[in-house]
């Protein structure tokens, strides 16, 4: 409890009192108010990094919510090699994401990249990737789903070791993948995908070594992200009272949408 004060409580309180604050070249600080707020808020480009964010977070949950729930229950249907099949899947996740990013530079590149020469193969014409506005960011959502949906694939392979029985017994009555698919693993896997709903929301919102080293924000600000416009205003544009104000924000939004989710699925189990 003592850590956990320290490392996350006490330096949200600090940033709370710094988004109030003027901080001056020199180290000195004075009281602003909320000058920093009305700052970040006339900037567009906070309004394009939400906008970003956002359309990041919902392809993000489309993909990669939805992509390691199949795997996890094709891994589990796996009678043979099952453990070889676990190890390939959860890879990614191992790799470093500096690795990972610079490694999807190479196979987004337009001309010696190995997706524009595949699509070559099959007489489809290249796409610039990352280098348009249009592509850029569903480019960075493709790369991030690749990376991370092993280690949420193994953790919902984990929640259906637990429902057996009614496997065997659907396997018995006759029943298909597709049917043991629909009929049990969607309505008994409802708890652990809840349970993992929010982090995935929180991780996606918050992305920022993939478009920090592959992007930059860039192309004109198609893949800027919260976290990246907080690291300019502070490391960059030397301004931490902005910078926290954003990074305040960008706590209590996530926030409220929890509360929210949280509400309903009560609800819902009542």
């Amino acid at each position: 409890m003592i850590s956990f004060i320290y490392f996350v409580w006490y330096p949200l309180v600090w940033a709370f009192v710094m988004s109030l604050q003027k901080v001056h070249l020199a180290g000195h600080t004075s009281f602003a108010g909320f000058a920093n707020f009305k700052t970040l808020l006339a900037d567009p480009v906070f309004g394009q990094a939400w906008r970003n964010a956002g359309y990041f977070t919902i392809q993000a949950l489309l993909f990669g919510y939805l992509v390691p729930v199949i795997v996890a229950i094709l891994l589990n249907e796996v009678r043979r090699g099952q453990a070889f099949f676990r190890i390939a899947v959860y890879l990614p996740i191992v790799a470093p994401s500096v690795a990972v990013s610079i490694l999807w530079l190479w196979l987004f590149d337009p001309s010696l990249g190995l997706l524009n020469t595949i699509l070559g193969w099959s007489s489809i014409p290249p796409s610039q990737w990352l280098l348009s506005s249009s592509t850029a960011l569903p480019s960075l959502v493709l790369m991030a789903t690749w990376a991370g949906f092993g280690g949420t694939a193994i953790i919902y392979l984990a929640g259906l070791q637990g429902i057996p029985e009614l496997y065997e017994a659907a396997e018995i009555d006759g029943a298909n993948i597709w049917q043991r698919a629909w009929n049990i693993t969607i309505l008994q896997f409802r708890p652990v995908m809840a349970v993992m709903f929010i982090p995935q929301i929180l991780g996606t919102m918050q992305v920022f070594t993939e478009p920090f080293i592959m992007t930059g924000g860039g192309p004109n600000k198609a893949t800027m992200t919260i976290l990246l416009l907080i690291y300019r205003y502070a490391f960059m544009y030397m301004d931490m009272g902005v910078a926290c104000a954003a990074t305040l924000l960008l706590f209590i939004v996530p926030a409220v949408l929890s509360y929210i989710y949280f509400k309903l699925d009560s609800r819902v189990e009542d």
